[in-house]
């Protein structure tokens, strides 16, 4: 059973607790006036917080994910807790219909301006979509387009004092054919929509700053601060830029490597400012199959310069900026009590009623998708129904029913990425056949290969024109820090059978290995089969 505890602020819109939960996977809080990073140790890639009244709130990519734009809430920058999904559904909501691996919601920010909460972000393919709300842990404006055009990436404002605002951003090189350089555009006050045409503020080209990228503006003792990685994802280094006008132009320091550390990368976050005058960076870092995970390091003011970490190097520990909250980390465990699904699982598409629902009587329900008749592989699949890894090492458990129709319907439990296995239970006509089925290179269009384990007897029960057959099955599977993945099955929940074939985990695109449920079945198939997920557990 995970450790729970009351949340500071009740958490009522979109998550299936009333508690916030300590998970047994990985908690940064040391209980003692200090943390470790990261601080949140899963995959929350591009982050950007703000803070108001003692609240900070984050938000991170969630590319094809539905619902997205996560929102986490903390009382002291180390203890975090998912409250909300600001983004219900994806647009255009027929493009995102099907899975769109790698686009959508690309490096957001979040802002609080006369009394309301923005967050800004750009789709590669589309523009710069706008969304608001006087509460984040409650339901957000329609995403609003307010600049269109293909390329147009990490977006954030700043209103200025003068009342005139402004929005910075990069430029996807895949759809625009450049990269490294920083636009800046004078924006509408209200946030619906630009004035005149933007202009370079900075070209990473020129410096030798190569992909420069994800830039973040604020203003800070009468100098404009764009803060911006660069170097790449996993082997680059984090600048500052300055002037005393908002177009430039703009003086350029490194204020954070990897230097002798082990932390890879150091990359693209948020600058907040605590009560007391100090400054923290919450950036993230690559971690291949983990995907993007949340660090936090102190800044020091020098010379005018945000030098971050120990003098310019990411720290492994410090002590927390404020001691205002007990350990809390993101949920992960899941007993699927409530009618409301649970905010840390996003399906890999705009969600449809077709894919399935929750239900108050202890669990989720997942219909069987038909597959196309040249099925290939997961990659074309919208009702997975998926969560970050929590750690690099951990357990999960889930207990589960599994319902089928027809001959070919398959239920089961995933790990998905580019490689991808699931653990999965097939129905032959009489039997159950419990298999092992990976692929490798998803995206490619590679095929699975099937690995049978054993037959599980049904129960048949009469419905209609076709019976239900039935079976129970508990599946799980262990994460080691390599990536390596042994599944076991039981059919009574105590006695687990080790499957014994190899699969290591892979990150899928743009985003880490992700865990969760899945049910399928041929096309052509008349009745659709389901899977019932009672429990899923999460243990170190």
């Amino acid at each position: 059973m995970k450790k729970i505890i009351p949340l500071l602020t009740v958490l009522f819109f979109g998550t299936s607790s009333s508690v916030a939960q300590v998970s047994e996977a990985w908690v940064s809080d040391q209980g003692d006036g200090t943390y470790i990073n990261p601080v949140i140790n899963a995959d929350y890639s591009d982050p950007d917080v703000v803070g108001v009244d003692g609240d900070y709130y984050m938000t991170a990519s969630s590319f094809c994910q539905a619902p997205g734009l996560p929102i986490l809430h903390s009382k002291d920058l180390v203890n975090w807790t998912i409250v909300n999904n600001a983004l219900d559904h994806l647009v255009p909501e027929d493009f995102y219909s099907i899975p769109r691996h790698g686009k959508g919601v690309w490096a957001p920010s979040i802002r609080f301006h006369n009394g309301e909460y923005y967050i800004f972000w750009g789709d590669p393919d589309f523009g710069v979509f706008m969304i608001k709300t006087k509460d984040p842990k409650s339901a957000w404006s329609e995403p609003l387009l307010i600049w269109p055009g293909k390329g147009i990436i990490d977006t954030t404002p700043l209103w200025d004092e003068d009342g005139k605002a402004y929005l910075v951003n990069a430029w996807a090189a895949s759809r625009s054919g450049m990269n490294s350089v920083i636009t800046l555009t004078e924006m509408k006050p209200d946030g619906t929509g630009l004035i005149g045409k933007p202009a370079i503020v900075y070209d990473g080209n020129v410096e030798g700053n190569h992909t420069v990228e994800g830039p973040k503006i604020y203003k800070r003792d009468g100098w404009y601060y764009i803060l911006a990685p660069a170097g790449g994802v996993a082997t680059g280094w984090q600048i500052a830029l300055r002037s005393r006008n908002p177009f430039g132009p703009y003086e350029c320091k490194t204020v954070m490597s990897q230097g002798k550390t082990d932390i890879n990368g150091p990359h693209q976050g948020a600058l907040v400012d605590m009560p007391d005058g100090k400054s923290y960076f919450l950036h993230f870092q690559d971690k291949g199959f983990m995907g993007r995970v949340i660090h936090l390091n102190p800044v020091n003011w020098i010379d005018g310069w945000p030098i971050m970490g120990n003098n310019g190097e990411p720290v492994p520990a410090d002590r927390k900026p404020l001691s205002v909250s007990e350990p809390m980390t993101p949920h992960d465990s899941d007993d699927f009590n409530s009618h409301v699904l649970g905010s840390q699982w996003t399906w890999v598409a705009n969600y449809q009623p077709l894919f399935g629902f929750p239900s108050s009587d202890g669990y989720i329900r997942i219909y069987g998708h038909t597959v196309s008749e040249g099925f290939v592989n997961f990659w074309e699949v919208p009702n997975v129904l998926t969560q970050r890894f929590p750690s690099d090492r951990f357990t999960a458990t889930a207990k589960m029913k599994i319902t089928a129709r027809n001959a070919g319907q398959q239920s089961g439990l995933i790990v998905f990425g580019w490689d991808y296995a699931r653990l999965s239970a097939e129905f032959d006509g009489k039997n159950f056949e419990l298999k092992l089925i990976t692929c490798t290179d998803a995206e490619n269009g590679s095929t699975e290969v099937s690995h049978t384990i054993t037959d599980i007897t049904p129960k048949e029960y009469p419905a209609g024109l076709y019976p239900n057959y039935e079976c129970n099955v508990w599946m799980r599977v262990n994460v080691e820090p390599s990536g390596n993945c042994r599944f076991y099955y039981s059919l009574d929940g105590k006695k687990y059978k080790d499957i014994n074939i190899p699969f290591k985990a892979r990150q899928g695109k743009w985003v880490g290995a992700r865990i969760g449920f899945f049910s399928i079945q041929p096309s052509g198939t008349p009745d659709r089969g389901w899977i019932d997920v009672d429990s899923f557990d999460i243990t170190k």
